[in-house]
């Protein structure tokens, strides 16, 4: 569906909590630390799943309707004197930013925000509309697909049935407590089954959704606390894969730390997975940080390395990821290894409108994808406190940023021979 006539009016939240239009102001979006007008092209209605969030200490940014200046609103044009926050949507999965929400700090001491990704969002004709695109067709996660009764008694019921695999039982508090959609996916016997296996991790990424340090914003999950033996992996991987449609499992995810630390056990795993199913998709998330690794679970059998990068300049990505004894050119070397042993590869690029599109971050993007020629990008929205981030890596753009639709475009007629999407793919389907 797309939206016709006008730009959607600002939404704000009032001292209530309720989220209020105003019809006499215009949505706006912010790029980087520049609040712009969203195009009518770029804006869908709110995907099924969303999620709304008020953004406390921030005020909410709009435009007048045939304005050319954002206008901040520091109180409730309703109630005058009454408290404002600015509102943003966590969109639902497959689902890519284009603008994020527009605000201003009401004061320098403001919270920082949750670990999630915050879109701009407004209100016409009935209903939600933010600035975003679909990114993927594939349904896996829709909200459409899950029955919540459904899913806690085949959860209970597979809990149940293997009371002694721990990590089969991790996964249930995934699924029961945090609502994971990947580890409801593998309780319902379909598509994308979770392998989490490294409380630790070589990393200490800003936006980290499993371990936060105390004071900072906290962790939306608990990290796995146990490294699972290969037995437990392979009890939980090859009744997946034997018995899924299109079945992916996947090392590396939002509960754990790096799972390349925990590379022998995987490896161990992977062998005897494959000596009984040369079936399925066995992928691994990971930060690429040990080529040698990587390497040997090629050789073992891995099929397809998902690397996770925030930015292709070492300083930008250094300053994120805060790399403990290894550098970006280990990651870089990864993505070779795998290459050369003819597997696949994506990028799982984590995108932030106003940073991404930067000229100077778009050329040495291009620049990566022309020398090391990954399969795929996956294009997924930077879950994190954007003024947190952006300060963080010290963005200082030197020339305004092309937009991320204009960015996808210019990428997808650079290199034809790129996928794009937001999940693992499933290769039988290459």
């Amino acid at each position: 569906m797309k939206i016709t006539g006008r730009i959607p009016s600002l939404v704000y939240a009032n001292d209530k909590g309720e989220i209020v239009d105003l019809p006499d102001m215009e949505m706006a979006g912010m790029s980087g630390f520049s609040p712009i007008r969203p195009h009518l092209s770029d804006l869908i209605p709110l995907p099924d799943g969303s999620e709304l969030f008020t953004l406390p200490g921030r005020y909410p940014v709009g435009f007048a309707p045939k304005g050319r200046r954002p206008v901040i609103l520091t109180e409730d044009p309703f109630n005058p004197g009454a408290e404002v926050n600015a509102v943003a949507a966590f969109i639902a999965p497959a689902h890519t930013s284009v603008l994020s929400a527009a605000y201003k700090k009401s004061s320098q001491d403001a919270p920082l925000l949750p670990l999630f990704a915050y879109t701009a969002v407004g209100w016409l004709d009935g209903r939600f509309w933010v600035a975003a695109f679909r990114s993927d067709t594939d349904v896996r996660q829709d909200s459409s697909q899950y029955d919540q009764k459904t899913v806690r008694a085949k959860t209970n019921r597979h809990l149940k049935k293997l009371p002694d695999n721990r990590l089969i039982q991790h996964l249930g508090k995934c699924c029961l407590t945090y609502g994971c959609p990947a580890a409801r996916n593998y309780f319902l016997g379909r598509w994308e089954a979770p392998i989490p296996t490294s409380p630790v991790c070589n990393a200490a990424c800003l936006g980290c959704i499993s371990l936060q340090p105390s004071g900072c914003c906290p962790a939306t999950q608990d990290r796995i606390a146990f490294v699972p033996t290969a037995d437990e992996i392979v009890e939980l991987a090859v009744p997946h894969i034997l018995g899924a449609p299109k079945p992916v499992v996947s090392f590396g995810q939002g509960c754990e730390g790096e799972p390349l630390l925990q590379s022998k056990t995987i490896e161990k795993s992977i062998l005897k997975i494959r000596r009984q199913t040369l079936g399925g998709t066995i992928n691994l998330n990971s930060n690429s940080s040990m080529p040698d690794r990587i390497d040997r679970l090629a050789a073992a059998g891995l099929d397809s390395l998902r690397v996770s990068m925030n930015s292709a300049r070492e300083d930008k990505y250094t300053l994120y990821y805060r790399p403990r004894g290894y550098s970006f050119d280990d990651v870089k070397d990864s993505i070779r290894v795998m290459k050369r042993r003819d597997k696949f590869v994506s990028l799982n690029y984590f995108i932030l409108p106003g940073f991404t599109d930067d000229p100077d971050e778009m050329n040495a993007f291009f620049g990566l994808v022309e020398d090391f020629r990954p399969d795929m990008i996956q294009l997924r929205n930077l879950n994190m406190d954007p003024d947190w981030y952006l300060d963080a890596v010290q963005h200082k753009p030197s020339v305004k940023p092309i937009g991320i639709m204009n960015w996808l475009k210019k990428l997808k007629k650079s290199f034809p021979f790129l996928r794009f999407g937001y999940f693992n793919p499933y290769l039988g389907s290459v």
